[in-house]
């Protein structure tokens, strides 16, 4: 069951939720430190990460899950935001070049037919992002976040499903090593945990991301299969009886000689 948008903005509206976009943000852009002239779209409740694409992008879109509930981004502007059903995303094949699930796969009902779209509309070359609550972190296991509610995923069991679902995982990392906590000691030292979570590579990270390319199976050409071919023949036909005037003198022959 997806969290309602309304409990997710005011997660992000907090100042804990502010740090965790923060420390996030910084991860995603080192994945995608370049975004010129492609379009960009998040599903799930990606709109508070999507603001330092907006000046580099072609286009950034969001889609927020109908059963998530929607909210207006940006303010200062026209709204990108639409609301749809994961599986039926309105948008054309092949028509987006970057993609970023954020609060989405965790909570999706439909998870299947809702990685399908994604691919459908992702372009040849594109790529996705997903980040998840990572199933061995802290952050999963305290539910007042939006990160302690879904489906928590260990990196393997993501990169399974990316792979089940015609992705090709490229890389995988994680972020998020702050405890979720809201004392200022722990929100000013966010970046000092960051920093040595990435250095020692410790697994209680609060989320996992895998980017994914788009796996097309292509296959060379092949000769076309040779049927053989039925040869009809003509089948002569069977003499007829003969219906003339010799075959009634017969007859008539044949009774007379009876008669004698």
């Amino acid at each position: 069951m997806y969290h309602d948008v309304v409990d997710l903005g005011s997660f992000y509206a907090s100042r804990l939720g502010q740090v965790a976009r923060r420390m996030v943000s910084r991860r995603i852009r080192q994945i995608w430190p370049d975004v010129h002239g492609l379009r960009m779209l998040a599903l799930g409740y990606g709109t508070p990460y999507l603001r330092p694409f907006r000046s580099e992008a072609e286009r950034v879109l969001a889609i927020m899950p109908a059963a998530q509930g929607v909210s207006r981004w940006p303010r200062d502007g026209a709204n990108l935001v639409a609301l749809a059903d994961e599986s039926e995303l309105p948008l054309p094949d092949n028509s987006i070049d970057r993609i970023l699930v954020m609060h989405g796969i965790e909570f999706s009902e439909a998870l299947r037919p809702m990685l399908r779209e994604l691919w459908r509309i992702m372009a040849d070359g594109g790529r996705i992002l997903v980040v998840v609550p990572n199933r061995r972190g802290i952050w999963a296991r305290l539910e007042r976040t939006p990160f302690g509610h879904g489906h928590p995923y260990s990196p393997p069991q993501l990169s399974h499903l990316l792979r089940e679902s015609m992705f090709q995982p490229l890389r995988a990392t994680t972020a998020l090593y702050m405890p979720p906590g809201r004392s200022r000691m722990i929100l000013g030292s966010a970046t000092a945990w960051e920093r040595v979570g990435e250095s020692w590579g410790l697994p209680f990270a609060g989320v996992v991301m895998i980017e994914a390319g788009k796996q097309v199976y292509v296959t060379g050409a092949r000769e076309p299969r040779r049927r053989r071919r039925r040869l009809y023949l003509p089948v002569p036909c069977p003499p007829q009886p003969v219906t003339g005037r010799s075959e009634r003198t017969d007859r008539a022959r044949s009774s007379q000689g009876d008669s004698t």
